[in-house]
C-alpha cells in the first residue's frame, strides 16, 4: 500500500535567529564555543538583544531535514509543538509554504513562548547554539498522531526530546505506530551531552525499536561507553539494523549487517556548519527511501552536507538533487 509521506519527522519546532560572531564576543558574553547550550528565558532575551544584523527561520534539526527532503522532492510532515504566538504562527506557516505538512496547529494560549535559538557564527564557521526549548519541550504522546506516524514509509527522530519523559512517550508511541504499519523508524542521536544524560534509554531505544540511526564518532562512543569508535560500532552493528556515523572531515561509516561503506567527504572551509548533520540526514534519507545502496544513501548525504555550510542558516540554497545528478547517483 501506497504511503501517503514518504518521511515523517518528530521534533522541536525552533525559530533559528542567526549572527555572526567573533571569539572575543562569544568569551565576552559566556557563550561556549562550538556547541548547542540549553537556556533560560531571561538569558534567552538578553542573548537575543546582542545580536546584530540577525537573520530569522524556521528551524529544529529534525525540521531542517525534512526541509532539505521537501527541496529533494519527497512527501514529508512534521509533528511538533508552537505556541499561537507570532513566533508560532511564522513557523507553522513557513513549514508549510516549503512543502511539509504541519500537523500539530499552533496551540492556543500555550503555557509557553515558542522556542528559539540563538545561534552565534565565528568566522571559521563553527556555530554556538543557545536555545530556548519554550513549548516545544513539552511535547507529549497527545501531540503524536498515530495515523500520520502509521501512513509514513520512514519515521525520523530527533535525540534532544529525549530529555523529558513525554518527549520518549511519543517517541515510542509513533515508531511503534509507523513499524506495525510497515515502515521503518530511526533517529539522530544528536548530541553527546543529549546521549550522557540518557545512555540507557537511548541504548534501549536503538536495540528495540530502531531500523537505523545516525550519529557521529562522539555519539557512538558515549552511548556504548567504548574504547574507541570501532568497538562501539561493533556494539551499534548487534543491536540495530543500519548504523550511520559521521567524523568531522574524515570518512562517513556505514553498516547494516554484514555490509559496511565508507564515504569520503569533500574538503571544504565552511561559511557555516550550522545544519550539516541536519542536510546529511536529508541527504541519506533521500538515499534510503528512493531504494539506493548503502554507499550512494552516503554520498547523498555528503553532497547535501557540502552544500550547506557554504553559505549562512541550515537550509539548502542550491539545488541539491541537481547536484546528485550531476554526480551520477540518479
Amino acid at each position: 500500500m501506497t504511503k501517503k509521506y514518504q518521511v515523517v519527522g518528530i521534533g522541536n519546532a525552533i525559530v533559528d535567529v542567526l549572527t555572526q560572531s567573533d571569539d572575543n564576543f562569544l568569551e565576552n558574553m559566556g557563550i561556549q564555543k562550538g556547541i548547542m547550550q540549553l537556556v533560560e528565558r531571561d538569558r534567552a532575551e538578553t542573548l537575543y538583544g546582542a545580536m546584530n544584523g540577525r537573520t530569522q527561520a524556521p528551524g529544529g534539526s529534525v525540521a531542517n531535514t525534512l526541509a532539505g527532503l521537501g527541496s529533494l522532492g519527497l512527501t514529508t510532515a512534521f509533528m511538533g509543538r508552537v505556541h499561537d504566538d507570532d513566533l508560532g504562527k511564522f513557523y507553522a506557516r513557513s513549514m508549510a509554504d516549503e512543502g511539509t505538512d504541519f500537523v500539530n496547529p499552533p496551540v492556543a494560549g500555550g503555557e509557553l513562548p515558542t522556542s528559539r535559538s540563538m545561534i552565534f557564527v565565528s568566522p571559521d564557521g563553527e556555530r554556538s547554539m543557545n536555545t530556548y526549548l519554550g513549548i516545544s519541550a513539552e511535547l507529549g504522546p497527545q501531540d503524536v498522531s498515530a495515523d500520520v506516524a502509521a501512513d509514513a514509509e520512514l519515521l525520523f527522530l530527533e535525540g534532544y526530546l529525549y530529555d523529558k519523559d513525554k518527549g520518549k512517550a511519543a517517541f515510542a508511541a509513533a515508531a511503534r505506530a509507523c513499524r506495525a504499519a510497515g515502515g521503518k523508524a530511526g533517529i539522530a542521536l544528536s548530541d553527546p551531552f543529549c546521549v550522557n544524560r540518557h545512555r540507557a534509554d537511548f541504548r534501549q531505544l536503538v536495540k528495540g525499536e530502531m531500523d537505523y540511526v545516525i550519529g557521529n564518532q562522539d555519539e557512538w562512543v558515549s552511548l556504548y561507553e567504548a574504547n574507541d569508535l570501532e568497538d562501539a560500532l561493533a556494539q551499534a552493528r548487534i543491536d540495530c539494523g543500519t548504523v550511520v556515523c559521521t567524523r568531522s572531515g574524515e570518512p562517513v561509516v556505514l553498516i547494516r549487517g554484514d555490509e559496511r561503506a565508507e564515504v569520503p567527504v569533500e574538503t571544504i572551509t565552511p561559511v557555516d556548519a550550522t545544519g550539516a548533520g541536519d542536510q546529511f540526514a536529508a541527504g541519506f534519507l533521500y538515499g534510503l527511501s528512493t531504494g539506493q545502496s548503502l554507499e550512494n544513501c552516503g554520498r547523498m548525504g555528503c553532497i547535501a552536507a557540502s552544500e550547506v555550510i557554504r553559505h549562512m542558516g541550515a537550509r539548502p540554497q542550491a539545488n541539491v538533487r541537481k547536484s546528485f545528478e550531476m554526480s551520477g547517483l540518479i
